[in-house]
């Protein structure tokens, strides 16, 4: 991860425009957050606490219910990849149950569980980045999700061997698409047939989720860097408002430390969960 300027002094993460071919993979093309197989899966870890027990009973299940194994075999795949290549930042599968518990709307999970794709497939986190930029940037509808801007922007990745994104166009509309559809899920788009979107309202639940994954990710900075609200698309207007709200609760606080305030959890990152809730 490399932190680059938007040329105003407010920091973005970005990515370098170099990655391994094998980094990018196409699987949002079918899978998309699939917020309640994720949720079952988590579930079922949290309940087992092993992520063998959790794929014998996950295939005896689908193939009970007439499923394919096929099919069942990828939903499987990548949606266990997200939860076992998550960044200690954000919730260990095994509490996300609980979090799940204390979500108002499918919306407050889903935009949970964009945080752990985000954080699994480089290639979605590269054109992520590249809408960061935008907002931070101020470019006129940043948020334009059309095939067009999303081909101008896997245009632009470059593999190390030299390559670049060479997909057949068909796959690469499929992809466009499942995009599009993480970004309705998460409250960016609004109805099928929009877009161009806007940084979407986020519940209580999925800003505490947000803040303590920027908290664990980004050291001391966190606070100039904060990488959950980056990934929503909160311009940096909005972000006092975010930090207040979280200081409202039980579960943050701000705190006066060498003559600045700055905001901390009152315990962990997630404390709150165990807590019984903080909002």
């Amino acid at each position: 991860m490399i932190l680059v300027s938007d040329g105003g002094g407010s920091p973005l993460p970005s990515l370098s425009r170099q990655l391994s071919p094998g980094d990018v993979n196409m699987d949002l093309t079918m899978c998309g957050l699939l917020v309640e197989r994720a949720e079952e899966l988590a579930r079922l870890y949290a309940e087992h606490g092993n992520w063998n027990d959790v794929q014998d009973i996950w295939f005896d299940e689908r193939l009970s219910n007439r499923s394919t194994r096929g099919s069942s075999q990828k939903i499987y795949r990548v949606l266990t990849s997200r939860f076992k290549n998550a960044p200690t930042a954000l919730p260990n599968p095994s509490i996300l149950p609980a979090i799940f518990d204390e979500c108002q709307t499918t919306r407050d999970k889903a935009q949970i569980l964009y945080l752990y794709l985000v954080s699994d497939d480089s290639l979605v986190r590269y054109v992520v980045h590249e809408y960061v930029a935008r907002v931070a940037q101020g470019k006129q509808e940043p948020l334009d999700f059309s095939n067009e801007t999303l081909i101008q922007i896997l245009d632009r990745l470059e593999y190390s061997n030299g390559g670049g994104f060479d997909y057949a166009e068909s796959t690469t509309e499929r992809w466009c698409e499942g995009f599009r559809s993480v970004m309705r899920e998460i409250g960016v788009l609004d109805g099928q047939q929009t877009i161009v979107g806007d940084p979407p309202s986020i519940g209580d639940v999925p800003l505490l989720v947000s803040m303590g994954y920027s908290y664990g990710v980004d050291g001391d900075e966190w606070l100039t860097e904060p990488r959950g609200l980056f990934y929503l698309f909160q311009p940096e207007d909005r972000w006092e408002e975010f930090f207040d709200r979280v200081a409202s609760t039980d579960a943050w606080e701000y705190l006066e430390l060498h003559g600045e305030l700055d905001l901390r959890p009152t315990d962990g990152p997630y404390s709150w969960v165990q807590d019984g809730g903080a909002v």
